[in-house]
């Protein structure tokens, strides 16, 4: 049950992408080809491989990190902080860092990563971008000969399933039916190439980043019964 784990020990992330090159004319001819026949299904006859690259993002072979938002509970006495913190800058760089954070605090067995669609896009993500770097990955990470209960991911949008396969359901309209306050963004995800690329303004994403970090806690919690997060116990460091 979820009452029973311990907040403490729950790691909530959520990652920002954008393509890996700004124009799809940076691409030597092999990634175009490559980038044509992996976008084909989505695309259709609709773009072309070229005004399709916008997207080029949300895949891990053809995009990149520009930054890791993490965010955990802290308990003293009876006073409870959620602390947020994120990563940015160069790719390889944040990466390590972030994996330092989990072998340093987050790595024992009773450690839990959290995100919201996390186990079909930000854990398989950051794996996949840490392998293509040479990063050798974290045990959370590293699923290869595990079974499915020593994972220790959980994902608020697959708790919200409840068995349904099919169901999608968005951080954005988990938070409004379950009357989590919505945070003020002033961009969402389909803006952060753009803003990173042509605003030059990783700290606009950082700070997006971040409030789907605290409304993914607000979540847990909702999915918990427990009180929400008030604004002074979340702590940006």
């Amino acid at each position: 049950m979820l009452q029973k784990i311990n907040l403490e020990y729950i790691l909530f992330l959520d990652i920002e992408t954008v393509p890996e090159q700004e124009h799809f004319d940076n691409l030597d001819a092999d990634k175009k080809e490559l980038w044509e026949q992996k976008s084909r299904y989505q695309r259709k006859d609709e773009f072309t491989a070229e005004e399709f690259y916008s997207r080029a993002g949300i895949w891990a072979e053809f995009g990149k990190i520009v930054c890791i938002s993490v965010g955990y509970f802290n308990f003293k006495g009876d006073i409870r902080t959620f602390r947020v913190t994120t990563f940015h800058g160069e790719e390889n760089t944040l990466l390590k860092e972030f994996k330092n954070l989990l072998n340093s605090h987050f790595s024992g067995p009773k450690h839990m990563l959290c995100g919201h669609n996390g186990k079909e896009f930000d854990f398989p993500y950051i794996a996949r971008r840490m392998i293509i770097h040479g990063i050798d990955l974290p045990y959370k990470l590293n699923l290869f000969g595990k079974k499915p209960w020593e994972i220790q991911h959980l994902d608020t949008m697959e708790l919200w399933k409840f068995g349904d396969y099919k169901h999608f359901t968005s951080l954005k309209l988990m938070a409004n039916v379950l009357g989590i306050p919505s945070p003020k963004e002033d961009i969402d995800g389909s803006m952060v190439r753009q803003v990173f690329y042509e605003d030059k303004d990783i700290d606009r994403i950082c700070t997006y980043c971040e409030l789907d970090v605290i409304t993914t806690a607000q979540v847990f919690l909702r999915l918990r019964n427990d009180n929400l997060l008030a604004t002074e116990e979340i702590k940006r460091i």
